[in-house]
């Protein structure tokens, strides 16, 4: 399975997700963690209510510092810069999942708790917090907590932990301009009509006019903007 496919069965299907090499630092991961902002404001598709929302929520801090870093780590583990077109922190996935928990609650309590046993199971495996041991560390605690149906009793607060940001990193990344790249996704673009079947027109007793087809159907003149007479006839 090649990389874009093992991304898409993260999203797709978690348990068949595996852990991808992040590229932070083997030593310290704060050091070299930056990711891409978000915009702290929208306009298309709000309501005034909704701007001033928005606008509370963005004007929030709830994270601490060592808290957005660890996160921002995770992501970039589980969707990395490399990807062709660009990964979970150029996409600033940080900022989306920390405006998620910001906007609902149900996600606060199991996304800080899941920081704090992350942070105490690497010390007490390797002696420091999550993003402070190695890159292989690191790795390492997440291929024991990537799989949803590891029966191990220990790990399974850091299991669901990483479900969740599983589902933030992916959810995220396919609602921004790079994940739709790699959908392939297009956006609405125009169609041809070139008019009903000749089937469908036989059936029912109907034909075109020459005239009229000529005039609406023939795609080569689909640039010219339509104009009427004072009878409302088209004229072109």
């Amino acid at each position: 399975m090649d990389r874009r496919e093992t991304l898409k069965s993260l999203f797709l299907a978690p348990l068949a997700g595996s852990v991808i090499a992040t590229s932070a630092g083997t030593a310290s991961a704060a050091a070299n963690v930056a990711w891409t902002p978000l915009p702290t404001s929208y306009s298309y598709g709000r309501t005034e209510v909704e701007k001033r929302y928005d606008a509370r929520l963005f004007a929030e801090t709830y994270f601490r510092e060592h808290e957005l870093i660890t996160i921002a780590v995770l992501c970039d583990i589980i969707l990395p810069s490399e990807h062709p077109n660009g990964g979970a922190l150029d996409a600033g996935l940080p900022d989306f999942v920390e405006f998620m928990v910001k906007d609902r609650d149900q996600y606060k309590l199991p996304v800080r708790g899941g920081i704090a046993w992350l942070d105490s199971y690497a010390i007490d495996k390797y002696g420091a917090d999550f993003i402070n041991v190695s890159e292989s560390q690191r790795l390492n605690i997440c291929d024991a907590i990537a799989y949803p149906d590891n029966p191990d009793p220990e790990l399974q607060p850091g299991i669901s932990f990483f479900t969740v940001m599983r589902n933030f990193t992916m959810t995220g990344y396919y609602t921004t301009e790079l994940g739709l790249k790699d959908l392939g996704y297009q956006g609405n673009s125009p169609g041809v009509w070139d008019g009903v079947p000749n089937s469908v027109l036989q059936k029912h007793g109907k034909h075109y006019d020459a005239d009229w087809l000529s005039k609406c159907v023939d795609q080569s003149r689909r640039e010219i903007i339509a104009e009427w007479d004072e009878d409302g006839n088209l004229i072109t």
